[in-house]
């Protein structure tokens, strides 16, 4: 059996070209046949991976773009926010697996080759409760410093998000996101939010595919 076809999906290109980078070292296991900003697929995947980054990880709207092309075998949620609720919602609607960005590369190829194996793998894949940093891929603002949980949380300010909207977005609570909004801050030299916005906007935190 050759390596699984994979689509990595996500509304960065940066996100995206990061995670196929990362990948690229597993090429005999996983091979990268798309990469979309669209959420279109136009070759047949095993499976397409959706990286929710400034996303919701149970986006109804995104994983029944992919559920109804006829080239995608099964729709994979990738994200931070592995909580019961997010997670019953992305199987509701239709994935097949959660995945946690917590997950090390190997553990992540590991989870996608179980998925596309057996029908009865399991639906969630956790990841390591100690891992509180991902260093995997990419991300706008990476080489500024910034973690992918502050940049993410960067990046929904930037589209004009309000506190209570990323609390809602993300899953973290209302003083996690005060925080990621204090050290992105001192990462990159503003102090307020129109600065932020600003700087968001001219260093790549712009969706590539800007939403309605």
């Amino acid at each position: 059996m050759g390596p699984i076809r994979v689509a990595i999906i996500d509304d960065y290109d940066v996100v995206v070209r990061g995670l196929a980078t990362m990948l690229r070292l597993y090429s005999h296991r996983v091979s990268v046949q798309a990469l979309s900003t669209s959420g279109d697929v136009s070759e047949p995947v095993d499976i397409a991976l959706y990286d929710s980054f400034a996303n919701p990880p149970a986006d109804r709207q995104t994983i029944d773009t992919l559920l109804t092309n006829n080239r995608v075998g099964r729709v994979v949620v990738y994200s931070w926010e592995v909580s019961e609720p997010t997670v019953a919602a992305a199987l509701e609607n239709g994935a097949t697996a959660f995945l946690s960005k917590k997950l090390p590369a190997a553990e992540l190829v590991d989870a996608l080759e179980k998925i596309h194996g057996a029908d009865d793998a399991p639906r969630v894949f956790p990841g390591r409760a100690e891992t509180a940093v991902s260093t995997a891929g990419d991300w706008p603002g990476r080489e500024e410093g910034l973690t992918q949980r502050e940049a993410e949380v960067l990046a929904l300010i930037t589209q004009g998000l309000s506190n209570a909207d990323i609390v809602g977005r993300t899953g973290l609570s209302i003083n996690s996101v005060k925080t990621y909004i204090r050290t992105c801050y001192r990462r990159i030299g503003v102090s307020t939010r129109a600065q932020a916005v600003l700087w968001g906007a001219q260093h790549g935190f712009v969706p590539d595919r800007p939403r309605p």
